[in-house]
């Protein structure tokens, strides 16, 4: 459960929504540096609009966001992203006639001054964990399989270094050998570098793997938050996803 230290991202009260009207009814989560936090729950319970308002594409109606304690609620995106959070949206969002050295260099254009405060895009870190992406520096980003795809997005947030990383289902549409994948790299990026990660996913066995507790939204609310004890029992992890 959240332990009330001092969180790296914070929400507070947050509302958020579409012409329509609120999808978040007053959401509040904390992440601590380091963290895999999982945001769990069934399609159209506002888990896409949670990750679109933390970056900045989707202004907040209510509430506060703060990073490191700093209140960031009314940035744009790009400012976002040079304070250090990366956003890997659902559907990947590559550019498909552009190669893939384009597209992961496409990254380094919103957080330059960010990774040049630290010492440049990091291409070195993402060959070592999607070395595919060197082989095919070349190739069409279009014409990758959709979980090479979800890997060259994932590429493409971690290149200016980012504290914290948010991920929506990145099991979407991929092969589960790949979805290994990509737990296995967010697993590892996690033990190297501290990352921390926000995902919102409904693949159990990604879950399971990853996320170490995780909030549950119904009708753009929190409603429940799990520990990783509660999270490694399927039975019961299958009905909060289903909610």
């Amino acid at each position: 459960m959240w332990n009330g230290t001092t969180p790296l991202l914070e929400a507070t009260r947050l509302r958020s929504g579409y012409a329509t009207g609120d999808v978040l009814q007053g959401i509040s989560i904390g992440i601590a540096e380091g963290e895999i936090v999982g945001v769990l729950g069934r399609n159209g319970v506002g888990k896409s609009t949670l990750l679109r308002t933390l970056i900045g594409l989707l202004p907040a109606r209510g509430g506060a966001i703060t990073l490191r304690g700093q209140d960031i609620t009314r940035e744009a995106a790009h400012s976002r992203a040079r304070r250090g959070i990366g956003y890997v949206p659902q559907g990947r969002e590559i550019f498909p006639h552009m190669s893939v050295l384009d597209n992961i260099r496409m990254g380094t254009f919103v957080g330059t001054s960010r990774s040049d405060r630290a010492g440049g895009p990091d291409f070195d870190l993402i060959y070592r964990h999607f070395p595919f992406l060197r082989d095919r520096h070349a190739q069409r980003g279009g014409t990758l399989s959709g979980g090479q795809q979800e890997m060259l997005a994932i590429a493409r947030a971690l290149v200016n270094r980012p504290d914290i990383l948010l991920l929506d289902e990145p099991s979407d549409g991929v092969q589960p050998n790949i979805v290994e994948a990509i737990g296995d790299a967010i697993l590892a990026l996690n033990a190297e570098r501290n990352l921390t990660v926000l995902v919102v996913e409904q693949n159990i066995d990604l879950v399971q793997k990853i996320v170490g507790r995780a909030y549950v939204l119904d009708k753009g609310r929190v409603v429940r938050e799990l520990t990783a004890d509660e999270i490694k029992n399927t039975a019961r992890l299958a009905e909060y996803l289903a909610i």
